[in-house]
């Protein structure tokens, strides 16, 4: 077997619109493409071997097992792959359940589809259950030793890409609200939600946390004095930089016990406690100056240690935190109980679960004599041996949750502090015999205020009640529910993607509102290019939706990212499909115009179900999607009598209707009459019918937003089919004695597109400069030759610079092959250079002539036609010629509906 090629889907997708996240595996059986598995000897029983937990798999007999009995029944490899990379995964922690193999049009080449938790751990699996079912193939086994190291090494890569509890579990809740949530590319940085609307976290920071605040909590002596200033309980202590100041500063503190701890650290690093001696003290001092240069001294307050963690001024939780140890059983050494309880699956290497294993130190040691213990100690059956002076959870301890112990002053004093100090988010370090009294009454200090804590104590405490604490984080970000989200407008289709996007944005800035759009020719906010190029995947959707500005993001979704990527967002409010055609096809396994509108669709099922599809009634592919989105659905046609749309408009739906030269919107039993079509300069003067369709369609996204009818009537009269606003989108220059129109049509639809505003060019000769990517199939250029020769009256073949593996003059050919079938007499020429060909085009154009050009370098050949030094670039009506007469112009407003109806 061979993998040919990997892929990572992070957003809806072609596979799934629920499962965000899966491998594409692209996997060439080779020698094993036409052998199922009950034919290679052996194969069944060394799967069992290696892997005898997939008898937990259902597969499509529906019981457990049956997968197993596929196996045995026989099935191809590719299916066993995508279940062995699901098993592997679970058996290294990572519960995955979804999968799908399915073979491409090339026999023998499968695609096979796996879920996954961490990216890296999902390919790795994926390239690991290929190595499985090849050893098991070839040698009837695959060895233990490997099948372990998979499964750790499937570990390793989750455990690297941990986000740490604390962030896991603000990422939890954001899920469980509706919040999207991307990690941005710097300082462990997570956004919830997008645009203007979004929140900015690093592990327990906001970004609404005092940087003043955060620096004061880290200066732990400035800490204390601000707050032994405002009355509050805290421990006795100074500051020292030297050894030679030790012996004075347990003086000051008032002498033993003492605590000795680094100033600027964290974690628990570098401190020792309830030090009793001058030896004691001076290792100390050393092991505190390897964390920090000034060392904090301070008495030692007999009690246990609390953490009480304040968000938005409120006390969320509490939790004693109980030091390493363990439990004596009358048998066991210290050392062999701390290895039986460090095999609790609780525990982990760092921060990576919910509790962290005991490792010893040279404090572990001082203690265990101090209890009169070694390793090799055996306690006593119940007895307690502590291993670590502090309580923190990374060094191996646990948490009792006391939340709802904790008395009410000191709940009080808690907020007060907090509010000192100046965060939004803290967690308190107090030490007291007992929580549930006031400190003042038992001796009870604040011994710190930590900036950013850790609330892996509080979310999974070994012993009491799991406290929301990132519900009140998602409180305090977005309070009232207040939305985290910005209007998503994503826009796919064969034809007319980018013009149709980049109106829609026209559009909506005239609510004065901050639109971010992508399109094929660059990545833009408000009036500013980002990012020029082809920018219609989930990177480009994420510039916007990062952004702090955008307020309305307006998306160009192509069928390239969503293959290779899924959508870069988990739903919009409005998904625009304008058409399915034969474009692309055979690229990327999409080999049928089925295919492609399945694959289309994902962009109308991805949308909120109180948001819109807004789909083409008048193409049947698209109009058939209304089954698959749970979303509201809102038509738009060229044809006023449209079955489909009177019946949706009858169930009280509404449609974007082009009627009696006007581009209206209709809903119920009212019309709302936008603008005529002649009106509106992209339309050129009502010839461009599919303009017209792009303009309903944009007009009806916008509505469905409550966009106002003035509003979109405005957009449509100040957008134009220009050089700077839809470049290369039926740009029409005026060269003196002719026409020159240019447009990136490249397949059958776009241009019967083309040829639909041609065939109205009424004046002179018609003549086409044509060509079409070498990327597409033999007939697709067959079909371009067939169309341009029922457009043009003399037509030009050129090819494309990049001919995408063709032989040069291939493509070309093909392309006369079609003009001949539907004119053999046609009035015909090569050029395959599309420099030569334009020139050749314009150069031959006779008066009141147009020459049509459909570059591949839209840049190109619009400076080839500026070149000419007449060429003036023509956006309105009136420069194309006589409008088509309206004869119509009192029909009162409901006319339309009473077409429909």
């Amino acid at each position: 077997m061979r993998i040919l090629k990997i892929q990572t889907l992070r957003g809806p997708n072609y596979w799934s619109i629920r499962r965000h996240k899966l491998i594409v595996m692209r996997l060439d059986l080779e020698t094993l493409a036409e052998t199922p598995s009950n034919e290679i000897p052996g194969f069944y029983e060394g799967l069992v071997e290696a892997l005898p937990s997939l008898e937990g798999h259902y597969c499509s007999p529906g019981c457990r097992g049956g997968f197993l009995m596929r196996v045995k029944e026989g099935t191809m490899i590719g299916h066993i792959v995508e279940h062995v990379a699901l098993e592997l995964q679970e058996l290294a922690g990572m519960h995955v359940g979804f999968g799908r193999t399915r073979e491409t049009a090339t026999p023998g080449i499968y695609q096979v589809v796996i879920e996954y938790q961490n990216e890296e751990a999902g390919r790795y699996a994926g390239r690991a259950a290929v190595r499985l079912c090849q050893s098991i193939v070839d040698r009837g086994r695959y060895p233990k030793a490997e099948l372990e190291q998979d499964i750790q090494d499937l570990k390793d890569f989750t455990r690297d890409a941990s986000l740490g509890p604390s962030t896991e579990a603000i990422i939890k809740e954001a899920e469980k609200r509706g919040i999207p949530w991307m990690p941005l590319e710097a300082r462990f940085l997570i956004q919830l939600g997008y645009g203007v609307n979004q929140k900015r976290m690093q592990a327990t920071m906001t970004d609404n946390t005092s940087i003043l605040g955060v620096e004061l909590a880290c200066d732990k002596e400035a800490t204390k004095r601000i707050l032994a200033a405002a009355g509050a309980p805290v421990p006795r202590g100074t500051v020292i930089n030297f050894l030679d100041d030790l012996e004075q500063a347990i003086e000051y503190v008032g002498g033993y016990p003492i605590v000795v701890k680094p100033l600027d650290g964290n974690h628990g690093r570098g401190i020792t406690i309830d030090i009793r001696t001058w030896e004691e003290a001076e290792a100390a001092y050393e092991a505190a100056r390897q964390v920090s240069r000034s060392i904090i001294v301070e008495r030692y307050y007999v009690g246990r240690d609390h953490r009480v963690l304040v968000v938005n001024g409120k006390v969320v939780a509490v939790a004693e935190r109980v030091p390493a140890h363990v439990i004596g059983n009358g048998r066991s050494t210290i050392s062999e109980l701390i290895e039986e309880t460090n095999l609790d699956p609780n525990r982990g290497e760092g921060h990576d679960n919910v509790l962290t294993k005991i490792e010893l130190d040279r404090t572990s040691y001082q203690l265990l004599e101090r209890q009169g213990y070694t390793l090799n100690s055996v306690p006593p059956k119940g007895t307690i041996c502590y291993l670590r002076a502090t309580a923190n959870l990374s060094t191996g301890g646990s948490a009792v949750d006391r939340t709802d112990e904790i008395h009410p002053e000191n709940l009080w004093l808690a907020q007060r502090v907090v509010k000192i100090i100046g965060l939004d988010i803290a967690g308190l370090d107090i030490v007291t015999t007992d929580i549930s009294r006031p400190l003042r009454e038992v001796d009870g200090v604040i011994v710190e205020v930590n900036a950013a804590p850790g609330f892996r104590m509080h979310v999974a405490p070994s012993v009491g009640i799991p406290r929301n604490v990132a519900g009140a984080v998602m409180d305090m970000l977005f309070p009232n529910e207040q939305s985290s989200q910005i209007p998503i407008l994503s826009v796919t289709g064969t034809n007319g993607k980018t013009t149709t996007t980049r109106l829609l944005a026209h559009i909506y800035k005239q609510t004065g509102k901050v639109v971010g759009y992508t399109t094929t020719d660059g990545t833009y906010i408000g009036d500013y290019l980002v990012e020029a190029g082809d920018n219609t995947g989930p990177q480009s959707a994420h510039v916007i939706l990062q952004d702090p500005t955008v307020e309305v993001a307006v998306l160009e979704t192509a069928r390239g990212g969503i293959l290779r990527s899924g959508l870069g967002f988990e739903a919009a409010n409005v998904g625009v499909v304008l058409n399915v055609a034969a474009d692309h096809l055979g690229i990327g396994d999409i080999e049928t115009i089925e295919q492609l509108a399945n694959l289309k669709s994902v962009v109308a099922e991805a949308v909120f179900p109180d948001g819109y599809a807004v789909l083409n009634a008048d193409d049947h592919r698209v109009a058939a999607m209304s089954e698959k989105t749970k979303a509201n659905i809102a038509y738009f046609t060229m044809n006023p009598d449209s079955e489909l749309v009177r019946k949706h408009i009858q169930k009280g739906g509404v449609a974007a209707v082009y009627e009696s030269g006007y581009l209206s919107i209709v809903k119920g039993d009212w019309t709302h009459r936008i603008e005529r079509a002649e009106n509106i300069p992209l339309t050129m003067g009502g010839r461009a019918p599919f303009m017209i369709a792009n303009a309903l369609a944009a007009s009806l996204a916008a509505f469905v937003q409550n966009v106002t009818i003035e509003q979109i009537r405005s957009g449509l009269k100040t957008f134009r089919a220009s050089v700077s606003q839809t470049p290369g989108r039926m740009n029409l220059f005026n060269l003196g004695n002719y026409h020159a129109l240019v447009d990136y049509a490249h397949n059958a639809a776009s241009y019967e597109a083309v040829g639909s505003f041609v065939r109205n060019w009424t004046t002179g000769q018609r003549i086409g400069v044509i060509g079409g990517p070498g990327d597409r199939r033999d007939e697709d250029f067959v079909t371009l030759g067939k169309l341009a020769a029922q457009i043009f009256d003399y037509i030009i073949v050129k090819e494309d610079d990049d001919t995408r593996g063709r032989l040069r003059g291939s493509a070309a050919q093909l392309i006369i092959q079609g003009i001949t079938q539907v004119k053999p007499d046609s009035r015909y020429e090569s050029i395959l250079d599309e420099t030569q060909a334009i020139n050749k085009g314009l150069d031959m154009a006779p008066d009141n002539s147009l020459v049509v050009i459909l570059p591949e370098s839209v840049t190109r050949a619009i400076k080839l036609i500026k070149l000419r030094g007449l060429a003036k670039e023509e956006t309105h009506q009136q420069n194309t010629g006589t409008a088509i007469a309206d004869s119509q112009n009192g029909i009162a407003p409901s006319s339309v509906v009473n077409t429909l109806l």
